[in-house]
């Protein structure tokens, strides 16, 4: 098969599309015949050096995956030859093959294009598990999301909106504030020319928000906890911002709040089938019934991907950046 390496740690230009060895079916696992994919933060920090894969994943960057199951390891149940499905990874995404253990492997939702469906799977899985899961964000509570325009971001405002929850996102521009609201965002803040702890304090009569969903670290970290109100839980998943910063603990007793951090990537198999499995019983409905989309800011041949990563480093999209893996494929048979 052929799949994206990385050359040696560095810039865009160290992806290289090239052939590999097939990878092999072990029990457990199905073999995907991949039609698209997406890039996310986490390929782009494995390109640079700075995300090494888990031991026993695939060296080659993608998260996930839309394709058809064409094999399915021993004891395997559930899938055949054939299906359309969408996989959550550990890592290979960016090739014509993949194998995935089964429990992260679910059907394509009805109504969802095999594009798509590419940029699905990490998302969800994230801001299911730690929204949702994790920060047990309900129905009429507020939900503050930072980088409200990327893919984790549409993704969020998008579903507690559609359960019941008001939701503030924090963006850079304009457009990408006016998308968000598109998406069922109640309120935006522009992060270059507004105080984002100031503006929810505006919004909430000064109670603060439940959960916020955290794309930054370091440089939000105190803030953040300002903007928390009583009983407040802080999700961290991602390190944009750095990674050490303070925090006013007095803060953090007084409002009796949480804060964690978590990666979904380095868990254990069975964790993250819990996670798909939670994922698909409460999004798919949503998506069949038209009340969530996966955003596309654009779709490029994985031989582009160096491209891809570009367009998400400069954050110059709103939502998924797919690769499409089967035009690829199809152009050289």
């Amino acid at each position: 098969m052929r799949a994206i390496t990385i050359a040696e740690p560095g810039g865009p230009e160290q992806l290289v599309w090239t052939e590999v060895p097939d990878p092999v079916v072990a029990a457990g696992e199905v073999l995907i015949q991949v039609a698209a994919t997406a890039v996310n933060r986490a390929d782009i920090l494995q390109r640079r050096g700075f995300y090494t894969p888990p031991p026993g994943a695939s060296s080659y960057p993608g998260l996930e995956c839309s394709g058809r199951v064409v094999e399915v390891g021993a004891g395997v149940s559930g899938f055949v030859p054939g299906d359309e499905v969408v996989a959550l990874l550990t890592g290979g995404g960016y090739a014509e093959l993949v194998a995935v253990p089964a429990g992260q492997v679910a059907p394509l939702p009805k109504g969802l294009s095999a594009l798509a469906a590419g940029g699905l799977m990490e998302t969800v899985c994230t801001v299911w598990s730690n929204v949702f899961m994790l920060a047990g964000l309900q129905a009429g509570q507020t939900l503050l999301v930072h980088g409200g325009s990327s893919g984790i971001g549409t993704t969020a405002i998008q579903l507690a909106h559609q359960l019941g929850a008001r939701v503030i996102v924090t963006a850079g521009t304009a457009a990408k504030l006016r998308a968000c609201r598109d998406l069922g965002a109640d309120v935006g803040v522009n992060y270059r020319d507004e105080d984002f702890v100031e503006r929810v304090a505006e919004v909430t009569d000064g109670q603060g928000v439940d959960v916020i969903l955290d794309n930054m670290g370091a440089v939000y970290l105190d803030r953040n906890v300002q903007a928390l109100a009583v009983d407040g839980r802080l999700v961290i998943i991602g390190l944009q911002g750095g990674v050490t910063g303070e925090v006013n603990l007095n803060t953090l007793l007084r409002k009796r709040a949480g804060i964690s951090a978590t990666t979904l990537r380095a868990r254990p198999s069975e964790e993250k089938a819990r996670i798909v499995a939670a994922a698909r019983d409460a999004v798919w409905p949503l998506i069949e019934q038209g009340r969530f989309r996966v955003v596309v800011d654009r779709v490029l041949p994985v031989d582009r991907a160096a491209e891809a990563h570009r367009v998400v480093e400069d954050s110059g999209h709103v939502g998924k950046v797919v690769l499409d893996v089967a035009t690829v494929r199809g152009s050289s048979s």
